[in-house]
Protein backbone atom coordinates (compact mmCIF):
# COMPACT_ATOMS: atom_id res chain seq x y z
CA UNK A 1 0.00 0.00 0.00
CA UNK A 2 1.43 3.45 -0.91
CA UNK A 3 2.65 5.54 2.01
CA UNK A 4 0.27 8.42 1.26
CA UNK A 5 -2.73 6.07 1.34
CA UNK A 6 -1.63 4.76 4.75
CA UNK A 7 -1.21 8.34 5.97
CA UNK A 8 -4.73 9.25 4.82
CA UNK A 9 -6.17 6.16 6.51
CA UNK A 10 -4.43 6.95 9.80
CA UNK A 11 -5.50 10.60 9.55
CA UNK A 12 -9.13 9.61 8.99
CA UNK A 13 -9.01 7.14 11.87
CA UNK A 14 -7.52 9.72 14.23
CA UNK A 15 -9.84 12.51 13.07
CA UNK A 16 -12.91 10.34 13.57
CA UNK A 17 -12.00 8.51 16.75
CA UNK A 18 -10.50 11.43 18.69
CA UNK A 19 -13.97 12.89 19.10
CA UNK A 20 -16.13 9.81 18.67
CA UNK A 21 -16.01 7.93 22.01
CA UNK A 22 -14.25 4.84 20.65
CA UNK A 23 -10.55 5.48 21.50
CA UNK A 24 -8.37 7.13 18.86
CA UNK A 25 -5.12 5.70 20.27
CA UNK A 26 -6.63 2.21 20.36
CA UNK A 27 -7.80 2.45 16.76
CA UNK A 28 -4.45 3.80 15.61
CA UNK A 29 -2.67 0.86 17.22
CA UNK A 30 -5.12 -1.61 15.67
CA UNK A 31 -4.66 0.08 12.28
CA UNK A 32 -0.90 -0.29 12.59
CA UNK A 33 -1.37 -3.94 13.52
CA UNK A 34 -3.58 -4.71 10.52
CA UNK A 35 -1.58 -2.61 8.05
CA UNK A 36 1.60 -4.28 9.23
CA UNK A 37 3.85 -1.71 7.58
CA UNK A 38 7.36 -1.39 9.04
CA UNK A 39 7.23 2.37 8.57
CA UNK A 40 4.45 2.59 11.13
CA UNK A 41 6.40 0.85 13.85
CA UNK A 42 9.66 2.71 13.19
CA UNK A 43 8.13 6.11 13.96
CA UNK A 44 4.97 4.94 15.68
CA UNK A 45 5.11 7.27 18.68
CA UNK A 46 5.99 10.30 16.54
CA UNK A 47 3.08 9.71 14.18
CA UNK A 48 0.71 9.12 17.11
CA UNK A 49 1.70 12.42 18.77
CA UNK A 50 1.55 14.28 15.45
CA UNK A 51 -1.96 13.05 14.67
CA UNK A 52 -3.15 13.94 18.18
CA UNK A 53 -1.65 17.40 17.67
CA UNK A 54 -3.68 17.76 14.46
CA UNK A 55 -6.95 16.96 16.22
CA UNK A 56 -6.02 19.29 19.08
CA UNK A 57 -5.69 22.07 16.50
CA UNK A 58 -9.06 21.16 15.02
CA UNK A 59 -10.54 21.53 18.52
CA UNK A 60 -8.97 24.98 18.82
CA UNK A 61 -10.48 26.02 15.49
CA UNK A 62 -13.94 24.71 16.36
CA UNK A 63 -14.05 26.19 19.88
CA UNK A 64 -12.09 29.34 19.04
CA UNK A 65 -14.83 31.71 20.23
CA UNK A 66 -15.04 29.86 23.57
CA UNK A 67 -11.26 29.79 23.96
CA UNK A 68 -10.94 33.47 23.09
CA UNK A 69 -13.60 34.49 25.60
CA UNK A 70 -11.97 32.35 28.31
CA UNK A 71 -8.44 33.65 27.71
CA UNK A 72 -9.47 37.29 27.38
CA UNK A 73 -11.65 37.13 30.48
CA UNK A 74 -14.77 38.33 28.69
CA UNK A 75 -16.92 36.20 30.97
CA UNK A 76 -15.27 37.58 34.10
CA UNK A 77 -15.24 35.15 37.01
CA UNK A 78 -16.65 32.39 34.81
CA UNK A 79 -13.57 32.62 32.59
CA UNK A 80 -11.24 32.46 35.58
CA UNK A 81 -13.14 29.52 37.05
CA UNK A 82 -13.04 27.63 33.74
CA UNK A 83 -9.28 28.06 33.46
CA UNK A 84 -8.92 26.72 37.00
CA UNK A 85 -11.13 23.73 36.16
CA UNK A 86 -8.96 22.90 33.13
CA UNK A 87 -5.74 23.25 35.15
CA UNK A 88 -7.12 20.98 37.88
CA UNK A 89 -8.23 18.40 35.31
CA UNK A 90 -4.67 18.28 33.93
CA UNK A 91 -3.05 17.32 37.24
CA UNK A 92 -3.72 13.52 37.18
CA UNK A 93 -2.61 13.10 33.55
CA UNK A 94 0.55 15.16 34.08
CA UNK A 95 1.53 13.17 37.17
CA UNK A 96 0.87 9.79 35.55
CA UNK A 97 2.40 10.84 32.23
CA UNK A 98 5.67 11.97 33.82
CA UNK A 99 5.92 9.19 36.40
CA UNK A 100 5.13 6.30 34.06
CA UNK A 101 6.26 7.60 30.67
CA UNK A 102 8.27 4.50 29.73
CA UNK A 103 5.50 2.12 30.76
CA UNK A 104 2.91 4.17 28.85
CA UNK A 105 5.00 4.11 25.67
CA UNK A 106 5.21 0.32 25.94
CA UNK A 107 1.42 0.19 25.58
CA UNK A 108 1.82 1.59 22.06
CA UNK A 109 3.43 -1.52 20.63
CA UNK A 110 0.54 -3.39 19.07
CA UNK A 111 -0.77 -5.03 22.26
CA UNK A 112 -4.01 -6.17 20.64
CA UNK A 113 -5.41 -8.06 23.64
CA UNK A 114 -4.93 -5.06 25.96
CA UNK A 115 -6.54 -2.68 23.47
CA UNK A 116 -9.57 -4.91 22.92
CA UNK A 117 -10.02 -5.36 26.66
CA UNK A 118 -9.95 -1.60 27.18
CA UNK A 119 -12.45 -1.11 24.34
CA UNK A 120 -14.84 -3.27 26.34
CA UNK A 121 -14.25 -1.02 29.37
CA UNK A 122 -15.09 1.97 27.16
CA UNK A 123 -18.30 0.22 26.05
CA UNK A 124 -19.41 -0.22 29.67
CA UNK A 125 -18.68 3.42 30.50
CA UNK A 126 -20.71 4.64 27.53
CA UNK A 127 -23.68 2.47 28.49
CA UNK A 128 -23.68 3.83 32.04
CA UNK A 129 -23.49 7.40 30.73
CA UNK A 130 -26.25 6.93 28.17
CA UNK A 131 -28.71 5.81 30.82
CA UNK A 132 -27.68 8.47 33.33
CA UNK A 133 -30.03 11.40 33.83
CA UNK A 134 -28.57 14.85 33.28
CA UNK A 135 -29.05 16.89 36.46
CA UNK A 136 -27.43 20.00 34.98
CA UNK A 137 -25.02 20.40 37.88
CA UNK A 138 -22.25 22.99 37.42
CA UNK A 139 -18.59 22.13 37.16
CA UNK A 140 -16.69 22.34 40.45
CA UNK A 141 -13.06 21.87 41.46
CA UNK A 142 -13.81 18.37 42.74
CA UNK A 143 -15.71 17.30 39.61
CA UNK A 144 -12.93 18.71 37.41
CA UNK A 145 -10.43 16.58 39.33
CA UNK A 146 -12.55 13.43 38.96
CA UNK A 147 -12.94 14.06 35.22
CA UNK A 148 -9.18 14.61 35.08
CA UNK A 149 -8.60 11.20 36.70
CA UNK A 150 -10.80 9.65 33.99
CA UNK A 151 -8.68 11.42 31.38
CA UNK A 152 -5.49 10.10 32.96
CA UNK A 153 -6.77 6.52 32.92
CA UNK A 154 -7.63 6.99 29.25
CA UNK A 155 -3.92 7.26 28.47
CA UNK A 156 -4.17 3.48 28.06
CA UNK A 157 -4.97 2.77 24.38
CA UNK A 158 -8.44 1.33 24.00
CA UNK A 159 -10.04 3.53 26.66
CA UNK A 160 -11.61 6.46 24.86
CA UNK A 161 -10.46 9.78 26.31
CA UNK A 162 -13.55 11.64 25.14
CA UNK A 163 -15.75 8.69 26.08
CA UNK A 164 -14.27 8.44 29.58
CA UNK A 165 -14.40 12.17 30.29
CA UNK A 166 -17.86 12.74 28.81
CA UNK A 167 -19.26 9.64 30.54
CA UNK A 168 -17.74 10.68 33.87
CA UNK A 169 -19.12 14.21 33.49
CA UNK A 170 -22.62 12.96 32.70
CA UNK A 171 -22.57 10.49 35.61
CA UNK A 172 -21.56 13.39 37.86
CA UNK A 173 -24.77 15.12 36.76
CA UNK A 174 -23.17 17.77 34.53
CA UNK A 175 -25.20 19.06 31.59
CA UNK A 176 -24.41 17.10 28.42
CA UNK A 177 -23.53 20.20 26.38
CA UNK A 178 -21.11 21.42 29.05
CA UNK A 179 -19.74 17.89 29.42
CA UNK A 180 -18.89 17.74 25.71
CA UNK A 181 -17.29 21.17 25.60
CA UNK A 182 -15.23 20.62 28.74
CA UNK A 183 -14.10 17.19 27.51
CA UNK A 184 -12.81 18.59 24.22
CA UNK A 185 -11.27 21.76 25.66
CA UNK A 186 -9.47 20.15 28.61
CA UNK A 187 -7.21 18.03 26.40
CA UNK A 188 -5.80 20.94 24.35
CA UNK A 189 -3.15 22.13 26.86
CA UNK A 190 -2.14 18.52 27.57
CA UNK A 191 -1.41 17.74 23.91
CA UNK A 192 0.40 21.03 23.36
CA UNK A 193 2.36 20.40 26.55
CA UNK A 194 3.30 16.92 25.35
CA UNK A 195 4.48 18.35 22.04
CA UNK A 196 6.56 21.03 23.81
CA UNK A 197 8.15 18.46 26.13
CA UNK A 198 9.07 16.16 23.23
CA UNK A 199 10.59 19.06 21.29
CA UNK A 200 12.65 20.19 24.28
CA UNK A 201 14.01 16.74 25.14
CA UNK A 202 14.61 15.90 21.47
CA UNK A 203 12.42 12.81 21.33
CA UNK A 204 10.07 14.35 18.80
CA UNK A 205 12.97 14.89 16.43
CA UNK A 206 13.51 11.15 15.99
CA UNK A 207 11.53 10.57 12.86
CA UNK A 208 12.20 9.35 9.34
CA UNK A 209 13.11 12.47 7.35
CA UNK A 210 12.32 10.66 4.13
CA UNK A 211 8.68 10.36 5.24
CA UNK A 212 7.91 14.09 5.59
CA UNK A 213 5.18 13.90 2.94
CA UNK A 214 3.73 10.89 4.77
CA UNK A 215 3.54 12.88 8.01
CA UNK A 216 2.12 15.96 6.28
CA UNK A 217 -0.68 14.02 4.58
CA UNK A 218 -1.62 12.26 7.83
CA UNK A 219 -1.57 15.53 9.79
CA UNK A 220 -3.70 17.42 7.24
CA UNK A 221 -6.23 14.62 6.96
CA UNK A 222 -6.60 14.33 10.75
CA UNK A 223 -7.01 18.12 11.03
CA UNK A 224 -9.86 18.32 8.50
CA UNK A 225 -11.67 15.14 9.54
CA UNK A 226 -11.23 16.06 13.22
CA UNK A 227 -12.91 19.43 12.78
CA UNK A 228 -15.93 17.91 11.03
CA UNK A 229 -16.22 15.10 13.58
CA UNK A 230 -15.97 17.49 16.53
CA UNK A 231 -18.89 19.48 15.16
CA UNK A 232 -20.92 16.29 14.71
CA UNK A 233 -20.08 14.86 18.13
CA UNK A 234 -21.03 17.93 20.17
CA UNK A 235 -24.55 17.73 18.74
CA UNK A 236 -24.74 13.97 19.17
CA UNK A 237 -23.90 13.99 22.88
CA UNK A 238 -26.85 16.30 23.50
CA UNK A 239 -29.15 13.65 22.03
CA UNK A 240 -27.85 10.87 24.31
CA UNK A 241 -26.99 8.24 21.71
CA UNK A 242 -23.77 6.90 23.19
CA UNK A 243 -25.09 3.33 23.36
CA UNK A 244 -24.47 2.88 19.63
CA UNK A 245 -20.79 3.61 20.13
CA UNK A 246 -20.80 1.16 23.04
CA UNK A 247 -22.11 -1.53 20.69
CA UNK A 248 -19.46 -0.62 18.14
CA UNK A 249 -16.67 -0.96 20.73
CA UNK A 250 -17.96 -4.41 21.69
CA UNK A 251 -18.20 -5.59 18.07
CA UNK A 252 -14.78 -4.29 16.99
CA UNK A 253 -13.20 -5.81 20.10
CA UNK A 254 -14.75 -9.25 19.52
CA UNK A 255 -13.94 -9.19 15.79
CA UNK A 256 -10.31 -8.19 16.37
CA UNK A 257 -9.75 -10.76 19.13
CA UNK A 258 -11.27 -13.47 16.93
CA UNK A 259 -8.90 -12.60 14.10
CA UNK A 260 -5.92 -12.33 16.47
CA UNK A 261 -6.39 -15.78 18.02
CA UNK A 262 -7.58 -17.63 14.90
CA UNK A 263 -4.99 -16.42 12.38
Amino acid sequence: MPAWVEAILLGIIQGLTEFLPVSSSGHLELAKYFLGDQRLSDSSMFMTVLLHFATALSTVFFFWSDIKSILTGIRGRDSQAYIIFILISMIPAVIIGLAFETIIESFFSGNVVLICGMLLVTAILLLFADFSKSKKKPLTNSSALIIGIAQAIAIIPGISRSGATVATSIMLGIDRNHAARFSFLMVIPLIFGKMAKDVLDGSLLTFAKGDLLYYFVGFTTALIVGYLTCKFMVGLIKRAQLRYFSLYCILISIATLSYYFIK
